[in-house]
């Protein structure tokens, strides 16, 4: 069984590597046609999901294995067929042929288990309602029925063209994605996340509630690179949340502000989550482009966290780490300053215009060649293959779920669905654009549950997407908004997987951290709607617009956040809490009324308080 084990592992490991160089090589040299690429980027990751995710973990058998070696057999063949006969397949007019319709069937079978076995049951069993609705569609009544898809023609759809399995989500994959995934694996072996917790330490360690503050820091750093909410918060949440409890926080509360700091990596440039590629595919523009566009929104949402998080150490009276108990912020840059220096070449590359898949892969070679300045960061040959294999294993969710989303995505086009949904989401909300935003917010929040923010986007975006182009948004801000609530989905009760994976850690109720989660990210769920109405806060507009916006934003935050926490200059009644909630939504929201009155909220409450303070130290100063 052991000899049977070291077999399996050393197997996963050359996969992997074989994974990575795959990539690597494309990345450098140009990727191949889209039923060559994809195709094969989708059998490496089968071969590692059979291999890593047995089909019955509690009963392992040789007969086990024996199923998943058919699998792998089998879903191997039936891809590769398609990168051998791409040609013919062009030739004919993607008309199929019997065998394409028996392997075309089992690739699709392929993808609904191998995203179970991944990512759990949601997203399979809504692809399988899909194609249940275009094969059943024609019996249904009303605007919802179709004209009906037979079995041979959406297996054909779905295997022999780009608009499903092998649509641009997995496109998306198959090159940016992968290559950031890979980068962030190298960051990982050359040890660049610990000196992200140090640098983190250094600077905020000592400050009231100084672990909340690190975690807050170190989870937008680390998250910004490997753009999964759940794995941000497993890796740095096992390091920052039982600082936060040691320090006397709730362990509810240290759990909540570990997931939502790590949930607002996906939305923090320059990297983002996997799901910011692919907005710029589908809208054609540039990735520096949507990553610019994300910058206020994502520095409203760490400033308005952070904020609160003081708020609570200063209600709870809370201290920072002692400064001899934390490392030098000098000595940490000297000793490992050097990690950065590929982060800021990515920033530089991607700002020069290079495309996201070079300025990732010589980002990654650069953390390479910089890893032999010092001793302990060196990537020898071990590291090296360690960096490869994380490459392969970390991209399996984003694999599946874009497979998956791209089920749903053919069964949308084939059929007509989503001119069909656009028309009752305008239907429903008579054109009121704040009742459809709302409309798609709780859809992409539904989608999200229990799935990757990648295909809770790609889910919303098909469907509720050209709703809001219909009604008049700009298309980058449509995308965003989408794209903010498939992240929100993550820390969104009842399944909110980063606030479980927070809690889980903390020791504390899931419930309990999802919801304070939410609280604590309260600035992430009002922006949305505000740079839908008003995209100056995603820098479309004049210079000083946007330099205003921004500053009266921040105000904003400072009211919100006071009001939420019951704590501005001192504690805080019911009546100034509600005034500050209200000023501070409206100076979010961009305008020269809603700016004046929320000014005017902020500066009373903030007066009063002082007045009070005042009163206080000079009856106390006349008592003594």
């Amino acid at each position: 069984m052991a000899g049977g084990s070291r077999i399996k592992t050393g197997l996963i490991t050359v996969v992997a590597v074989a994974m990575s160089l795959f990539h690597i090589y494309t990345a450098q040299f140009g990727v191949f046609s889209a039923l060559v690429q994809r195709p094969v980027h989708l059998a490496f990751a089968f071969v590692l999901i059979f291999l890593l995710h047995p089909s019955k973990k509690e009963k392992k058998g040789w007969w086990v294995d024996l199923l998943d070696g058919l699998f792998i057999i089998l879903s191997v063949i039936s891809l590769i067929h398609l990168v051998v006969t791409f040609k013919e397949i062009v030739l004919r007019g993607g008309a199929a042929t019997q065998l394409d319709i028996w392997l075309g069937g089992l690739v699709i079978l392929f993808v609904l288990e191998g995203t179970r076995r991944v990512l759990g049951w949601p997203l399979p069993i809504i692809a399988s309602a899909f194609i249940l609705y275009a094969l059943l569609g024609k019996y249904m009544p009303g605007l919802w029925g179709h004209r009906g898809v037979s079995l041979e023609s959406l297996i054909s759809y779905q295997y022999l063209t780009t608009e499903g399995i092998f649509s641009l989500p997995l496109g998306v994959s198959a090159t940016f994605i992968y290559i950031f995934i890979l980068f962030g694996g190298f960051l990982v072996a050359s040890g660049t996340g610990e000196f992200f917790i140090d640098f983190a330490n250094s600077i905020a360690g000592h400050l009231k509630g100084g672990p909340a503050k690190v975690a807050v820091v170190s989870s937008a750093c680390f998250g910004t690179i490997s753009g999964s909410a759940v794995a941000n918060v497993v890796g740095t949440g096992s390091f920052t949340i039982p600082l936060m409890k040691r320090l006397g926080y709730r362990p509810a509360f240290a759990g909540a502000v570990e997931a939502v700091a790590s949930t607002g990596g996906q939305i923090m440039p320059p990297v983002m989550g996997a799901a910011a590629f692919i907005i710029a595919e589908m809208l054609g523009i540039p990735y520096i482009q949507v990553a610019i566009a994300a910058a206020i929104p994502a520095i409203l949402y760490y400033f308005a966290l952070m904020y609160m998080v003081h708020l609570e150490a200063i209600r709870l009276g809370l201290k920072g780490i002692p400064r001899e108990d934390l490392p030098n912020l000098w000595k940490s840059l000297k000793a490992r300053g050097y990690l950065l220096i590929p982060a800021i070449l990515l920033v530089y590359w991607l700002t020069v215009g290079y495309s996201p898949m070079k300025a990732g892969l010589w980002s990654m070679g650069a953390v390479f060649v910089f890893s032999f300045l010092k001793r302990i960061t060196r990537m020898g040959p071990k590291k090296l293959i360690e960096a490869l294999k994380r490459g392969g294993t970390g991209c399996l969710e984003v694999v599946t779920a874009c497979a998956c989303a791209g089920i749903v995505i053919g069964v949308v086009t084939q059929t007509g669905l989503g001119l069909k949904f656009s028309t009752l989401i305008i239907e429903a909300s008579k054109g009121f654009l704040p009742l459809a935003l709302t409309f798609i917010a709780i859809t992409s929040l539904i989608l999200g549950m229990g799935v990757t923010t990648s295909a809770a986007y790609i889910l919303t975006i098909i469907l509720g997407g050209p709703v809001l182009v219909r009604l008049g948004v700009l298309p980058l801000a449509a995308h965003l908004f989408v794209f903010y609530y498939s992240c929100l989905s993550a820390i969104t009760p009842p399944v909110a997987l980063a606030a479980y994976a927070g809690a889980g850690i903390a020791g504390a109720n899931p419930f309990s951290v999802g919801f304070t989660a939410m609280r604590l990210a309260l600035i992430a769920y009002i922006v949305p709607y505000f740079f839908v109405f008003q995209p100056v806060l995603i820098l479309q507009g004049q210079f000083s617009d946007i330099l205003w916006a921004f500053f009266t934003a921040v105000l904003g935050c400072i009211a919100l956040g006071s009001g939420l926490m019951g704590q501005l200059l001192g504690p805080l009644g019911i009546f100034s809490r509600f005034v500050l909630v209200a000023g501070g939504l409206a100076l979010i929201k961009p305008g020269i009324y809603t700016d004046l009155f929320g000014m005017a909220a902020l500066g009373l409450i903030s007066s009063l308080q002082w007045i009070e303070r005042k009163g206080l130290r000079t009856h106390e100063h006349r008592g003594t």
